[in-house]
């Protein structure tokens, strides 16, 4: 189930213009998200568990230590995003473009990256145990098979 919610005077819903909020902390778990534009966005430490984010634009968005275990993010643009130690277990993010994303020590484990791209990703102490990367565009620029 999806909900809509209103934090720090933003309402939070699907295709909302949540361009360089300031999100710090909030819980948006289960928050509705579809085509929701947060470029630039500071999100840090925020739960967007089972949050769904299709096609949402997160470019250069600050997910440090964020939740987002469960939550949906296919076709999502992440590219350039912070998502430093984020908590990313079971996320589904096929197809998305995580192109330049910081990744560094993020919880990828059970992870559905299917044709995703991790063109030039940091992914340096990620946990990508269990995780599907089928189609992936790896950070070396190679296709995962």
């Amino acid at each position: 189930m999806v909900r809509v919610v209103e934090v720090n005077g933003y309402k939070i819903e699907r295709g909302a213009d949540l361009q360089h909020a300031k999100l710090t902390g909030a819980d948006l778990t289960g928050a509705s998200l579809q085509f929701a534009n947060l470029t630039g966005a500071d999100l840090t430490g925020a739960d967007l568990s089972k949050a769904h984010l299709d096609s949402a634009i997160l470019e250069g968005a600050d997910l440090r230590d964020a939740n987002l275990s469960w939550a949906n993010l296919p076709w999502a643009n992440l590219s350039n995003a912070n998502l430093s130690g984020a908590y990313l277990r079971l996320v589904f993010l096929a197809s998305a473009n995580l192109s330049s994303v910081n990744l560094e020590g993020a919880d990828l484990s059970k992870a559905s990256l299917f044709g995703a791209n991790l063109s030039g990703a940091n992914l340096s102490g990620a946990d990508l145990t269990d995780a599907i990367l089928t189609g992936a565009t790896m950070p070396d620029g190679t296709i995962h098979k």
